[in-house]
């Protein structure tokens, strides 16, 4: 998500700066991939590059591609195949043994759903969401970026195979996992689930919160921060924080709403504090709950909420993770903050946290492809 904010602040910089623009988005992938489908960057005019397509072996040649899509005003997918051991041919030296197919699309401010325009509607509102591509490997056609599914809503420029686009994208919301489909006419779709923003809602405003924050905000997550002390608890000293409040626990969720995205560690430092906003946490649908502290606290913490006539269930404990953090030698408060982040993602995207060089399955979980 942080990518798409991204190209997005670029986006409106561009045009008030009167640039042209297009977006290349990487649509299918075959083999071994620096970057999955999904993978966006924005291309301006003048050269300027927002995002990535690749590890940085691409973004030279796409620069011109891009900018040949622009001058033509018209959608091109280019095909970079490097399974070729011989990819120096290329001369792209991917090194990754795969084949991408990158869709570049033209940015056109007057049409009503135009890709930028689909993305904004997608970060305007907190949930699940499916965006549909439409491609192809094989015809000069392609008609590009045009569906926004969300359970309250479609919007759509594509009127071919409309029907079973949403369909499609209802199965994949359903799913929550992205596919490809392949339509009767030869067309392709690229049906890619997108959750929120992720929300990290730190309740601890003292200075070992400072590099959490700062760790978040170079991942793009959305953050809130919040204490019961008004002198810790301000935007000066939480500068990438989306929200600072101050707040006692029982007035907490009167500003901040739970998702399946929100996710929660308390670190103040205040037994009192952390004890009772948890009991309110697990009350709610919740994803992710860290406790600073050693094990003895949290174990403490369930006994004296179940004492008080709390009935907390097994898959809720497991939800809460105390000591918070992975087991990566972590000393220092960055450190420890690191640690928390990465527990954090690997737990969201239910992965194990262990060494790749150990993992013998690929890498990336292959998107699945159906045909029509």
């Amino acid at each position: 998500m942080r990518e798409i904010l991204a190209i997005l602040n670029s986006f409106e910089k561009a045009e008030q700066q009167g640039k042209r623009s297009a977006l290349a988005t990487v649509v299918r992938v075959e083999g071994s991939s620096y970057r999955r489908p999904g993978a966006r960057m924005l291309v301006t005019d003048d050269g300027i590059l927002t995002g990535a397509i690749s590890g940085g072996c691409l973004e030279g040649d796409a620069l011109r591609k891009a900018l040949s899509a622009i001058n033509q005003q018209e959608n091109k997918l280019v095909t970079y195949d490097t399974t070729d051991e011989d990819d120096a041919k290329f001369g792209v030296q991917l090194g990754c043994n795969g084949i991408v197919h990158i869709l570049f699309e033209p940015i056109d401010s007057l049409e009503e759903l135009n890709p930028i325009k689909l993305l904004k509607a997608l970060v305007a509102e907190r949930s699940n969401a499916v965006l549909a591509t439409l491609f192809s490997l094989s015809e000069p056609l392609q008609p590009g970026t045009g569906l926004l599914f969300r359970p309250a809503a479609v919007n759509s420029r594509f009127s071919l195979e409309a029907s079973s686009l949403i369909n499609d994208s209802a199965e994949v919301l359903n799913n929550e996992r992205s596919i490809f489909k392949t339509y009767s006419n030869g067309l392709e779709a690229f049906l890619e689930f997108l959750p929120p923003n992720l929300h990290l809602v730190i309740a601890g405003a003292g200075n070992d919160a400072q590099p959490l924050v700062e760790l978040a905000s170079v991942l793009g997550w959305q953050i809130s921060v919040l204490d019961g002390r008004p002198a810790y608890a301000t935007s000066g000293r939480f500068q990438k924080a989306d929200q600072v409040l101050v707040v006692k626990p029982e007035q907490v969720f009167n500003h901040i709403s739970v998702d399946l995205q929100t996710v929660f560690v308390l670190m103040t430092h205040n037994y009192n504090y952390d004890l009772a906003l948890m009991n309110l946490i697990l009350e709610k649908e919740f994803s992710y709950l860290g406790m600073l502290g050693p094990k003895k606290k949290l174990e403490r913490m369930f006994g004296e909420l179940e004492d008080a006539g709390s009935i907390i269930s097994d898959e809720k404990k497991a939800k809460v993770h105390g000591p918070v953090g992975l087991d990566i030698g972590a000393e220092t408060a960055e450190e420890i903050a690191l640690s928390i982040v990465a527990e954090i993602k690997a737990v969201l995207t239910d992965r194990s946290a262990k060494f790749l060089k150990d993992k013998k399955a690929p890498i990336h979980v292959k998107e699945t492809a159906l045909n029509g």
